[in-house]
């Protein structure tokens, strides 16, 4: 029964999704070459190594984003396995395509590079958007974001640690080749773009917190303990109207699985209750 919800939450408003995740990276494609490929912002991602490749090694931008992202997508298939490998694929080798039909956007519309921190601050909206968007639909950008959940499942590095490390390191050979005021609008981008995306799946945290109350409980339990891989918790509650007395469940997950959860909650009890916040802090209390 799980996989089915699983299977019914991929194809739910399928048209719309996909959509969506086309128009994020047509828009993403088109942010790349008007604006961060021209100013030379490296601020971590297959897009900041594809501009460090150029220069280092003179391969096009298209082509290393494929060659790059297909590779990370291969050994995700083989580490993550399909089911989590799944939503990258389209990412992969789409958005090196609209990177090169792009390509020559700059002949069209001429931005002018002076204002630099401007220019920072449109590109970490943009992408934060676009990313925002990808992960809502519930699909992923491949590449770095693979590579992050890799280094979870076999070393169990924080996700949001190993995204920061090699982001920074991405960052700081930016700095090295075209000058440490680069890494100044790299940060502006990285800062803004992160604000963005939690923006636009829900709220301005890392993490949301479920309270649920169904009729369904064991169902839904399991479906978050096995399916979606977080912890749940169980304890009483008193309903004001009735004054009759029931069970909730409580689970924390990062922002970026909003769809899965709230979705696959809705198709195990159509009839559910839950309330969503947003999750500053953890502690296990060790």
């Amino acid at each position: 029964m799980l996989n089915k919800i699983i299977d019914v939450i991929e194809e739910k408003h399928l048209i719309k999704r996909y959509g969506y995740l086309i128009l994020a990276l047509f828009i993403s494609a088109i942010c790349y070459n008007l604006l961060i490929y021209p100013a030379k912002i490296v601020s971590g991602g297959a897009n900041g190594l594809s501009i460090l490749i150029e220069t280092a090694f003179g391969i096009s931008p298209a082509i290393f984003i494929l060659i790059f992202s297909t590779i990370v997508l291969i050994l995700s298939f083989l580490i993550l396995g399909v089911e989590k490998s799944s939503g990258s694929v389209i990412s992969t080798f789409v958005y090196p395509v609209f990177v090169e039909l792009t390509s020559g956007i700059t002949t069209i519309i001429d931005i002018n590079n002076n204002d630099m921190i401007l220019i920072s601050l449109f590109i970490g909206l943009i992408n934060g958007w676009t990313s925002g968007i990808i992960y809502k639909m519930g699909f992923s950008n491949g590449g770095i974001s693979l590579i992050n959940q890799m280094l979870f499942e076999k070393l169990h590095f924080p996700l949001s640690k190993s995204t920061f490390f090699i982001n920074m390191i991405i960052v700081v050979l930016g700095g090295i080749f075209y000058g440490v005021e680069t890494i100044l609008y790299a940060i502006i981008v990285l800062f803004i773009s992160g604000i963005m995306i939690d923006r636009v799946l829900l709220g301005i945290s890392n993490n949301k917190i479920f309270y649920i109350i169904t009729t369904k409980e064991e169902e839904v339990k399991e479906y978050l303990l096995n399916e979606i891989g977080h912890g749940v918790t169980k304890f009483d509650v008193v309903k004001g109207y009735l004054n009759s007395k029931s069970q909730a469940l409580m689970t924390v997950i990062p922002t970026k699985e909003y769809f899965k959860v709230s979705e696959g909650i809705k198709q195990i009890d159509k009839n559910a209750f839950f309330v969503v916040t947003d999750s500053y802090q953890m502690s296990n209390g060790a």
